[in-house]
């Protein structure tokens, strides 16, 4: 299993990340995750995913390409 961490600003590109991402073959794993940004003003999320199919693991692997 791989594991990925998807993070953003909670916008519509936030969500498209993570659909692109099922699209591919992830799963989601876990609740999604929000925080305030108080810096910038902004509310900032996270989703893990975890794929079970896929090549052997290999620390330089591009996540987002699998």
């Amino acid at each position: 299993m791989i594991y990925r961490l998807l993070t953003g600003d909670d916008t519509s590109a936030f969500c498209h990340k993570v659909s692109e991402a099922l699209s591919k073959g992830w799963e989601l794993y876990g609740s999604p995750s929000y925080a305030f940004d108080a810096q910038n003003g902004v509310m900032r999320c996270a989703q893990a995913v975890v794929k079970h199919d896929h090549a052997p693991y290999d620390p330089d692997m591009k996540l987002g390409a699998q």
